[in-house]
């Protein structure tokens, strides 16, 4: 699903109650932050009335760099990236969690990291490999920031918005092949 957003009091509020509904479902939640600093997000989940999580290794809430997670060879490569999913999903399910949840601001892309252009082509292949494991994911669009070209490919892409705190079918979505298809990336 996607969040496009332009009020970062509305963003706090639906990205506290998602992560925190994940984490009162036994879901694994992976939090994906390029502007907003882990204790912030911390922060946010107390304030959202759930109880700190453990930290470390056991700890179901794991924060990442996004530039890390998504380029971590210093480049953004969807094709390398999408295998990476189902494995990490297995090991979610034997240390004993439900599924996984993850939330990811979406500005790093906008930093010209190389293959970042393939942004979209990485949305629409991951809605291919979600069907196979329990799995949601939130991906943070700060209209601010991005354009509203951008913007109306993200919603393309995303079979699920949030409106208004409420997630709700995307009437703009189109399947990844037919996307994959419209949307090619300037070559």
């Amino acid at each position: 699903m996607c969040l496009i957003y332009d009020r970062d009091d509305d963003r706090k509020k639906i990205v506290s109650e998602y992560m925190a509904a994940g984490l009162k479902q036994g879901e694994q939640l992976r939090y994906l932050t390029d502007n907003t600093a882990p204790e912030t997000i911390n922060s946010w989940l107390m304030e959202a009335g759930v109880e700190f999580p453990e930290a470390g290794e056991n700890s179901p809430l794991k924060i990442f760099s996004a530039e890390s997670a998504y380029c971590p060879n210093g480049y953004f490569n969807p094709r390398e990236l999408i295998p990476t999913l189902l494995p990490r999903y297995e090991l979610a399910k034997k240390a004993g969690y439900n599924g996984q949840r993850s939330c990811g601001e979406m500005t790093w892309a906008l930093r010209g990291i190389p293959g970042s252009d393939l942004l979209l082509e990485y949305e629409a292949l991951l809605n291919t490999v979600v069907a196979n494991f329990p799995h949601s994911g939130m991906c943070q669009y700060d209209a601010r920031r991005f354009d509203g070209a951008t913007l109306f490919k993200v919603l393309k892409i995303h079979p699920w918005m949030i409106v208004r705190g409420k997630i709700v079918q995307n009437p703009y979505y189109v399947s990844s092949e037919e996307f994959l298809e419209e949307f090619k990336p300037e070559q």
